[in-house]
């Protein structure tokens, strides 16, 4: 492996929901002007970055990448830009040519110049023949295209960590929970958007049944999560390194409504499944996540009431700002 470019860090998506977390956490660590925030579009006000550097990158533009990791001296690159589910079932082209697209040109771009690259991955890997509660190894045989392109990203990066020494780490994120940036076109959005309506009209659509049981995180989670394997040893990580099952807390749709009754008495929420609910219903309730507990230590914090309770502060604290 040659020598990367510099030390400083680029960050693909940047204005997603990880992305717009991560960023500030990488910033906070490393400095403002290590991390470079990158995304396909500009930044809508300066809540998102309003200090340290950002540029507009396509994933998908293999020359403007090397010129990028290049000029600016890049020695890491998370690679958060992605179609999610929901938006890729809608549209499997543009989720396959960006979520496989993007993730080649990453990792050739790593391979080139001595990169280290954190690749998401997902609970979407898995399909409706998984164990309810997922382990690490199991059979992935999802339905989605989202899912597929995540199977296949998993396996990209393994063979390029096996074949070219490519210092690739990944996460199986499950549905995150965040207040800064709205959700993105997830099957778990609901997940979100059910705070946002509680505070605003004390009531919500759910487009999920009450029943529907799957993994979720609050961000802070995700985030700790995130920087905790890029932090390990690289020695410590089995062969689950591009992909590594995480666990948060595992609910109901119906019980984080009834959770969030408990702080808005007057909120109401009634459950119309859509074309999600099949989505939904492919995924398992649960995950194991001893592999990463075992090999570097994960462990999350946030349980389910923890999290109405952070969301619903931060939602109004923002509000109120």
């Amino acid at each position: 492996m040659v020598e990367p470019p510099g030390d400083r860090i680029l960050v693909t998506g940047a204005l997603g929901q990880i992305g717009t977390e991560l960023v500030s956490e990488l910033r906070k660590k490393h400095g403002n002007d290590t991390v470079l925030a990158t995304d396909i579009r500009e930044p809508d006000n300066d809540r998102y970055f309003p200090e340290g550097p950002f540029c507009n990158l396509s994933v998908l533009d293999g020359e403007a990448m090397e010129k990028t990791v290049t000029d600016e001296g890049i020695g890491t690159v998370y690679h958060l830009a992605a179609i999610l589910s929901a938006t890729g079932e809608k549209n499997p082209e543009l989720c396959h040519r960006v979520n496989v697209g993007g993730t080649v040109t990453v990792l050739e771009t790593a391979r080139d110049f001595g990169l280290k690259v954190f690749v998401p991955s997902s609970i979407a890997v898995f399909g409706p023949d998984s164990p309810r509660i997922a382990p690490q190894k199991a059979t992935l045989n999802p339905t989605t295209t989202y899912g597929k392109t995540k199977v296949t990203g998993e396996v990209l990066g393994m063979n390029y960590f096996k074949q070219y020494g490519v210092d690739i780490r990944g996460l199986r994120y499950p549905g995150l929970i965040s207040w800064k940036a709205p959700a993105g076109g997830g099957t778990t959005d609901y997940a979100v958007d059910i705070f946002h309506a509680a505070i605003n009209d004390g009531h919500y659509n759910c487009f999920v049944s009450e029943d529907t049981r799957l993994p979720m995180m609050y961000i802070d989670d995700a985030i700790m999560a995130t920087e905790m394997i890029m932090q390990a040893d690289g020695s410590s990580l089995g062969t689950s390194r591009a992909g590594y099952n995480i666990r948060g807390c595992s609910f109901t749709a119906g019980e984080l409504a009834d959770r969030i009754s408990l702080r808005i008495p007057e909120f109401t929420c009634d459950f119309n499944p859509d074309f999600r609910q099949k989505v939904a219903d492919s995924w398992p309730n649960d995950v194991d996540d001893n592999p990463a507990k075992d090999d570097w230590g994960w462990e999350a914090n946030f349980n389910l009431d923890r999290i109405v309770d952070e969301m619903l502060e931060n939602l109004r604290k923002n509000q109120s700002s």
